[in-house]
């Protein structure tokens, strides 16, 4: 939303973005930051980003949603030892077989149908239901459905990065 400004490019992704009184300025509002530059010195972004990653900032390379081949997530809040991600399978997606050392996983189904693999134990997972995957345990996390399966991970524990997974079986070949 714009008041009483001119000659403004504002692109908001998820919120409402409102200037005021703003003349000749470039506004981006995405998930991960909030950018606002002069017009005339737009050209000036890629060396902000340098500038970032120079001092090793998150926001130059991390961005809080991710592309999977199997669809994506989406980190929504993290503390000291825990994480909430959105996750988006798309219809006929499989995560790989895999296992944590250092954190367990609650998931709760939102949207579709999971088909959910836990040690030898394979079951459906349904919408409004969750299912609890402890630490080391083998698990995997199917879309046998034809809508995208949407589903909510709570993790929890001691370390949370992306490398703690220690893929089994991969179809996409990442193993």
């Amino acid at each position: 939303m714009t008041m009483d400004s001119s000659d403004c490019v504002v692109h908001s992704h998820d919120r409402l973005t409102a200037v005021v009184g703003l003349k000749d300025v470039v506004v981006v509002n995405t998930s991960d930051a909030v950018m606002v530059v002069p017009r005339a010195r737009a050209q000036d972004v890629r060396e902000l980003v340098d500038k970032l990653k120079a001092e090793k900032r998150p926001e130059a390379t991390d961005h809080r949603r991710t592309h999977r081949p199997w669809g994506y997530y989406e980190s929504i809040d993290m503390g000291e030892r825990f994480q909430v991600k959105r996750i988006v399978v798309i219809s006929g997606g499989v995560l790989s077989l895999q296992k944590h050392r250092h954190r367990a996983e609650h998931w709760v189904v939102v949207r579709g149908t999971a088909e959910v693999t836990i040690g030898d134990q394979v079951r459906a997972v349904h919408e409004n239901e969750s299912v609890y995957i402890p630490i080391g345990a083998v698990h995997r996390m199917a879309n046998k459905g034809k809508i995208p399966l949407e589903l909510i991970e709570v993790q929890t524990g001691s370390y949370l990065g992306e490398d703690d997974i220690e893929r089994l079986e991969d179809i996409y070949k990442r193993s």
